[in-house]
């Protein structure tokens, strides 16, 4: 058996606090939010759908856990700078001052920062 065709993805973040976390991605990232179902806080992430979940002994992981393709990463990170969000400059990846990293052929942009529990989120203009 597989996935539906009509399937659509859900995405879960882990958070230890649950307000901070959800203030992050409402105010800062301009999520919107849809409803605090009493067991994590339900976004809309432009049909699927993020859920913000509290796990109290929460450790991010080095990895994404989420990311966003955009059209503009520049006036992007622009605006999350603007909001106090600062881009993660990985030693030797060989990023621009901005955080950006771009593929060998020029074509991909990347950067990534982190929500305030440490979780890696990134930005990629393709």
């Amino acid at each position: 058996m597989s996935l539906p065709a009509d399937a659509i993805a859900i995405t879960f973040i882990l958070t230890k606090d649950r307000a901070v976390a959800d203030a992050f991605y409402r105010d800062t990232l301009g999520l919107t939010f849809v409803v605090d179902d009493g067991f994590g806080a339900v976004f809309d992430l432009n049909g699927a759908t993020l859920r913000i979940t509290h796990v109290p002994d929460h450790a991010a992981g080095g990895h994404p856990a989420l990311g966003w393709r955009v059209s503009d990463i520049r006036s992007t990170i622009a605006a999350l700078k603007a909001k106090r969000v600062e881009m993660t400059i990985y030693p030797g990846m060989g990023q621009d001052p901005d955080g950006v990293w771009t593929s060998p052929d020029g074509r991909a942009k990347v950067a990534f920062f982190a929500d305030p529990d440490g979780n890696v989120l990134s930005l990629t203009q393709d």
